[in-house]
């Protein structure tokens, strides 16, 4: 065996050791994005969180009673949407129809008959048993929206736009051989953009009470005493310590005061 020949063996061999060991690219294994529950998702690739709550208006609505065009629909009559992305919500009892309670999406078929308006309310899927895709290309996270059957009812394509201010619904189509898609451009559809949107009373109530409860178990080691009584080992408040500290605290500004005055 030549030279030439070992030696072209042996950088065979490094580059496909090296190549072994190089960190392949894994776009394709972190793309995508993990449901954490029917209004949240985390990006795989640790980019942040896509928040659907902060998307609606204060009834929790992204459209509501809005006109949609639809095929094959008869001249005296028209269609109404209603899409929550996050909150569940029912319409009137007095609607005719069934299934429209705890609903994400349902469709308003409204006839003029007889100079009145007879309402149907049709059900067009719920949050619970969502599915998220996000396409990392378009950056575009797809929610589908099921009723009961295997088949989506409603497609939301929610489109990352920092540059818009709110969220709006772009474009919605309604057909009767695939389910409806809505396409909505919002700044609440970039991960992170919205996480403030989860900070609720209730929890800003716990952060508070949570340092304060630290805070004084920190300063309150200081000042606990321990005795023994009948009962077994107790501890009680020194109040020698905090008393000493609201006296630093009301002393120290005029013993500086008078400090400057003597200096004077």
């Amino acid at each position: 065996m030549s030279l030439q020949t070992v030696l072209l063996t042996l950088s065979v061999c490094f580059s496909t050791f090296s190549s072994s060991l190089s960190p392949r690219p894994s776009s394709a294994k972190k793309s995508g994005c993990f449901k954490v529950n029917t209004c949240k998702c985390i990006m795989k690739d640790g980019s942040g969180v896509i928040n659907l709550k902060a998307m609606g208006d204060a009834g929790g609505f992204l459209g509501h009673l809005k006109p949609v065009s639809a095929e094959n629909m008869p001249a005296n009559a028209e269609v109404l949407l209603s899409f929550s992305p996050c909150q569940p919500f029912s319409q009137p009892e007095d609607l005719t129809g069934a299934g429209c309670t705890n609903i994400a999406a349902c469709l308003i078929v409204r006839y003029h008959r007889l100079d009145r308006y007879i309402s149907r309310c049709i059900s067009y899927g719920r949050h619970e048993g969502n599915e998220f895709h996000y396409n990392d290309t378009q950056k575009t996270l797809s929610v589908s929206y099921f009723a009961q059957d295997e088949q989506p009812l409603t497609v939301v394509h929610y489109h990352c736009n920092p540059n818009q201010s709110t969220s709006v619904i772009r474009d919605q189509r309604l057909s009767t051989q695939e389910p409806l898609r809505i396409w909505v451009e919002s700044p609440c559809a970039c991960p992170n953009a919205c996480t403030m949107g989860d900070l609720g009373l209730g929890t800003i109530f716990l952060i508070i009470l949570s340092l304060s409860a630290a805070a004084y178990f920190i300063l309150g080691s200081c000042a606990l005493r321990p005795f023994r009584s009948s009962n077994g080992v107790q501890i009680s408040p020194e109040h020698s310590v905090w008393c000493m500290i609201c006296y630093l605290c009301t002393e120290r500004r005029p013993a500086r005061q008078h400090y400057r005055h003597d200096a004077l």
